[in-house]
Parts: C-alpha cells; sequence; structure tokens
C-alpha cells in the first residue's frame, strides 16, 4: 500500500513533533504492508512556487537519516489555495515526487463553484490537482465532486473517514461507492491513522479490484507521473480476499 497525504515531516506543522514519533509512525505502517509514504507538510499557495522552506529541508534531513527498512519516503506538499497559484509552480518543487500531481485542500467553508475555478486554474498550469479529503468540505456532495473531477481534479478521500458514523463519513463512503474516489490516505499527523483502515472497509464490502486501485495502482500512477485508472463504482461481490489482503499487506 502506498500514502500519498501525511504529516509526518517532524516540527513544521500541526502534525509530527518529533523524528522519534515520525520513525514510530513509519515503523507501524512497514508492519502493516504500506511500503511508500509522501511527506506532505502545509504550504500555501503564496508558498508553493517557490518550493520547501529551509527548515523543511532540515527536517526532511533529519527523518531521512531514520526511515526504518522497508519504507521509502517522498517529497511534496499540501497546498492551501488560498489564492491562485503563481506561474512557477509549473518547475514542481513541491508536486508529488516531483510529478505532475499537485496535492491542494481548502478552507472548509469554500463553495464548490470557487473549488472548481481553482482546480481548473491548477489544470491550466498544465498540473493535475488532487484534492485532499473531498468529503472534507461543506459544498462536497457526490454531485460537486462529479463537477470538480470534470474540470481535471483527482479525488481523495480520506481512509480512517469511511468507517466514522456520521454525515463525513457517509460522504467519504459514497464517494468510494458511486466510484468518485481515485486515491485514500491517511492523512496522519503522527497519530495512528492508517490506510489500512480502508482496507479492512474494503474487505467487509467485497471491493477487491477497489482495493488496488485505491490503495496501490493509482498512488503508483501518480509518484510514476502517469495516468491513474478509472474505478468503478463498488458492486457488492465474493471473492477470494485472503490473498488481496495478504497481498497488499505485504505478507
Amino acid at each position: 500500500m502506498i500514502d500519498l497525504h501525511n504529516h509526518l515531516l517532524p516540527g513544521v506543522d500541526d502534525g509530527s513533533r518529533s523524528v522519534t514519533q515520525s520513525a514510530r509512525v513509519l515503523r507501524s505502517f512497514v508492519a502493516q504492508g504500506i511500503t511508500d509514504v509522501v511527506c506532505t507538510p502545509h504550504l500555501l499557495a503564496s508558498q508553493a512556487e517557490f518550493g520547501w522552506p529551509e527548515h523543511y529541508e532540515s527536517a526532511w534531513s533529519a527523518l531521512a537519516a531514520e526511515v526504518p527498512e522497508g519504507m521509502t519516503l517522498h517529497r511534496g506538499a499540501e497546498v492551501m489555495l488560498d489564492r491562485p497559484v503563481g506561474p512557477r509552480i509549473t518547475e514542481r518543487k513541491v508536486t508529488l515526487n516531483g510529478s505532475r500531481y499537485l496535492l491542494v485542500e481548502f478552507q472548509r467553508m469554500v463553495p464548490a463553484e470557487i473549488a472548481a475555478r481553482a482546480l481548473a486554474d491548477v489544470v491550466r498550469h498544465g498540473l493535475i490537482p488532487l484534492l485532499a479529503h473531498a468529503e472534507r468540505y461543506s459544498s462536497s456532495s457526490v454531485e460537486s465532486v462529479r463537477v470538480w473531477r470534470d474540470v481535471g481534479a483527482v479525488i481523495q478521500v480520506d481512509a480512517t473517514v469511511m468507517t466514522r458514523p456520521r454525515s463525513r463519513g457517509e460522504l467519504a463512503r459514497d464517494l468510494v461507492r458511486e466510484g468518485l474516489a481515485d486515491v485514500l490516505a491517511a492523512d496522519n499527523h503522527g497519530d495512528d491513522r492508517s490506510v489500512a483502515t480502508a482496507l479492512d472497509w474494503l474487505t467487509e464490502h467485497d471491493a477487491a479490484e477497489q482495493a488496488i486501485l485505491l490503495l496501490d495502482t493509482n498512488p503508483r500512477a501518480i509518484l510514476e507521473d502517469k495516468a491513474t485508472y478509472e474505478v468503478d463504482p463498488l458492486v457488492i461481490r465474493r471473492s477470494a480476499w485472503t490473498s488481496i489482503r495478504r497481498m497488499l499487506r505485504g505478507e
């Protein structure tokens, strides 16, 4: 499994506070079958075109020295689209692993139309916006996410939210059921959030093909700067889940 969204770069934002904390989370990820993690610390759109700040670089060096065996770290950022991105964003200094994919987010109360215009602006710069935690925004719905995908966005749903009983969890599940989620990620902040939670939920709903696409194939395509695959709507089916789960967990 691959996790494209987390805040494990130590001491730079509201995520992990230390290398020790981040290394502990990475070891737990390895035990769960997660092989690749992208560090995506917060940046404002006004900062993003200039790359990581200097203190992010030093935090990366410190963490890279403590990466456990079986784990590969990649670089990126989660960019708050509080204003249009600048022209130098095309230099890909903070895109995911240097690819065309830029992880972006909005304030929770963003109107759907404003979000659509901002996502289209990223596309006009020749990049592909990967919208973080698409189920979080007040304007999010199955219909609005369809529009955001139509303007060129790729959709990330938080893996751990899918098990929550309230409205945000229900929307996350609806996006997966409708085939509107392209990848799942943990949005870990130095805690116990993991994409493996979604694997358990997908297991229970007989969604083997969707699990592979959401947790491995599409995240890997993004790291390799390739097109993502369409994820079929969830259809209840019976399949050989034991082998699928072992493969994704690296057992």
